[in-house]
């Protein structure tokens, strides 16, 4: 096995820069030029990427940088021993001992478990008090390599492969856990708790974070028993245990995997570093929570998502929360517009607009040896319009049926989608949708609060909160909403269907204003959404929707187009990341994905955001106005099929591109001082 460090990768006693950003460029640069990776600028972007999500100092004055990379070759580890010490985001100050560790992005795991063994290692202290007074680089080398040929302290039982950890009691308490088993959790004797850690990268901060936690509980002579969701392989928690735990510790930054086991404890939840600075403090947490019976408890459901919690434990906002829901429905039910658009289109292409009137008498009544009159292509295109037209059924059951999943989780879906096919039922239509979607959700995740005994609790996510959900979702759907808001959705297609001449392109204006507006974000889901949902209400003769849905299409594809011309008409003003982008951008663009342009737009929002709007509304414009059509809900250019007049498609999206192209150069050149290449012209030192 390669070594992980060398002489050539530690700096003792060295002034690497004031701040984390210039000290992981030159340990980068170090290991570029020790052969380990195929570039600095790429190694380093990762490795602050990872940097700026969650600081990596902890206690100790240690800080651990680290990353996956492609720019990697093989797993390495670079070490400075830094003065001046340097604030890498640890609550006790700068730190002196930076350990850069950078892993490729398919590295073997017999490498992740050394490298997170190092890890765990820099807890101890009389590793690190050696490591303050080695006088040579070779003393480095040997003392690091020592920590990762010698087992792990006793306090830190388990290791990486076999992550369920690390009880601080004996084997016999153990056993007693296990004998506990399906019970109350006890009362007397030790409390028990169990714990996950788990970090993005899962080399460092996972395993750091379960030894703190176990250590902790040893002092509070509590039984805690870690599961680490790592990199280099885990073993979950016996399920035995889980029921004989007393609380629950999440020290995470990303989903726990297979949370439906806790599903009942009480819970304490807090990013992965916290288990590394406070774990005594998580631990007395959890030990009053364990005994507080209005305390936070895992939810039935289980699969809640671990970034929703933590912004939920901040106070989230009822409309941020409402947004997250609407956009997840979306997002799920665009796979079956997408799919049942083109098909649908492709039945129009074979069989003709008439297809509608036959298609299903002759998907039941003939077949390829008893072919309809017409022929070949008029059975194919029946056949096409109708498996296109029963996926579209599913718009707005899923779109109701995902926005229930996005507020409950899976006990969500069933009452979503029930919901959903009543307003279909009822004819409220995409607005039906979102209001059952939301009443089922809402009512499914009150129902999943309720404290039931624990023989009941298995019966919650597959049959009680389903049940009572649905019927309080649809019964008002059916009693109550469903009524108003078919004639409000009457009204609506009515408006829209009636919209011609000066109106109409006053509608492409705004569409194309909120297609570039974020670039993917919520406004721009809004019109999509808007689009897609009425799509299936087109016909040859009540085209507006399919009007409504060549516009957003067509802006959507002005961004990202704009910013590759962008970078063809005046390299100078585009940095080389962003000029690599461009490339890019041409395809994303031309398919119709906005999110092509969302790096221009992050590096600098405040020009490419309004050219983009600026092309995006002349789009849009031009599309209502010459009364261009799509029966595909994406795929761009590609789905030229599906278009009608599809010469002025293309003309509107050039002319737009070319105003959002010309406006971005303008403003770079003459509204701001040029700050392109900024990074590129930082000298890496080696």
């Amino acid at each position: 096995m390669t070594q992980l460090i060398t002489t050539e990768l530690v700096e003792l006693d060295q002034n690497l820069g004031n701040t984390p950003e210039a000290v992981i460029r030159h340990l980068a640069s170090k290991v570029a030029a020790a052969g380990r990776a195929t570039e600095v600028e790429g190694l380093f972007a990762d490795a602050f990427a990872r940097e700026q999500k969650t600081a990596t100092g902890i206690p100790g004055g240690i800080a651990i940088p680290h990353c996956r990379s492609a720019a990697v070759t093989e797993p390495t580890l670079a070490m400075a021993r830094l003065n001046p010490k340097v604030d890498f985001g640890a609550k006790d100050g700068p730190a002196d001992l930076i350990f850069f560790i950078a892993a490729p992005d398919g590295a073997d795991q017999a490498h992740l478990k050394l490298l997170s063994k190092l890890a765990r290692s820099l807890i101890k202290k009389d590793f690190t008090a050696a490591l303050r007074n080695a006088s040579s680089r070779e003393e480095i080398v040997e003392l690091v390599d020592g920590a990762l040929a010698d087992k792990p302290a006793a306090h830190a039982a388990a290791v990486p492969a076999d992550a369920a950890a690390v009880g601080a009691a004996s084997g016999a308490a153990g056993a007693s856990a296990v004998a506990g088993a399906g019970a109350p959790a006890a009362s007397s004797g030790p409390k028990r708790l169990v714990a996950v850690t788990a970090c993005p990268t899962g080399i460092a901060h996972t395993y750091m974070a379960a030894d703190s936690l176990v250590a902790a509980a040893q002092e509070a002579g509590v039984d805690l028993q870690v599961e680490t969701q790592g990199s280099s392989g885990a073993k979950p928690l016996d399920p035995a245990v889980i029921a004989a735990a007393d609380a629950v510790i999440f020290a995470v930054d990303v989903d726990v995997r297979g949370k439906e086991r806790f599903a009942g404890k009480p819970v304490i939840n807090a990013p992965v570093k916290r288990g590394i600075d406070e774990p005594a403090k998580m631990v007395q947490e959890a030990l009053a929570a364990a005994s507080d019976p209005n305390a936070r408890r895992v939810p039935h459901y289980g699969a809640e998502e671990q970034a929703e919690q933590a912004a939920a434990e901040k106070g989230e906002h009822i409309g941020q929360k409402l947004k997250r829901a609407l956009l997840t429905g979306v997002s799920y039910m665009i796979p079956f517009v997408a799919g049942g658009g083109l098909l649908i289109a492709l039945g129009f292409l074979l069989g003709g607009y008439d297809i509608t009137d036959v298609a299903d008498t002759v998907v039941v009544e003939n077949n390829f040896g008893n072919l309809p009159e017409g022929g070949l292509a008029i059975y194919l295109g029946a056949v096409l319009f109708k498996i296109g037209a029963l996926s579209m059924g599913f718009l707005v059951p899923a779109l109701a049926g995902y926005i229930a999943y996005a507020i409950a989780d899976r006990p969500g879906i069933a009452p979503g989608f029930v919901a959903g096919a009543v307003s279909g039922f009822m004819g409220a239509g995409f607005l039906g949708g979102i209001v059952g979607g939301l009443l089922a959700g809402y009512m499914a995740h009150l129902i999943g609060t309720w404290s039931v005994p624990r023989w009941l609790r298995g019966l919650m996510p597959v049959v009680i909160i389903p049940l009572l959900a649905s019927i309080f979702a649809s019964g008002l759907m059916f009693l109550v909403l469903g009524g108003p808001i078919a004639g409000l959705t009457v009204a609506l297609n009515s408006w829209l269907s009636g919209m011609t001449g000066a109106s109409a392109v006053v509608l492409g204006i705004i569409l194309g204003l909120m297609m570039c507006f974020d670039l993917g974000g919520p406004v721009n889901k809004v019109a999509y959404a808007f689009a897609v949902a009425g799509l299936s209400a087109g016909a040859a003769d009540n085209q507006a929707p399919w009007q409504i849905m060549a516009t957003v299409m067509a802006a959507g594809m002005v961004p990202p187009l704009a910013m590759a011309l962008a970078t063809v008409l005046d390299k100078k003003l585009f940095s080389l990341a962003e000029r690599e982008n461009g490339k890019a951008a041409w395809l994303l663009g031309a398919s119709f994905i906005s999110e092509g342009a969302i790096p221009f737009a992050a590096a600098d929002p405040l020009r490419v955001i309004p050219a983009s709007m600026l092309g995006g509304a002349l789009t849009g414009a031009l599309t209502m106005a010459f009364g261009v059509t799509s029966q595909a809900p994406h795929g761009g250019i590609f789905v030229f099929f599906a278009i009608g007049n599809v010469l002025m498609f293309v003309l509107s999206i050039i002319a737009g591109t070319i105003v959002t192209a010309l406006a971005v150069v303008a403003l770079k050149r003459w509204a701001a001082p040029k700050t392109a290449d900024t990074v590129e012209s930082v000298p890496a030192t080696v």
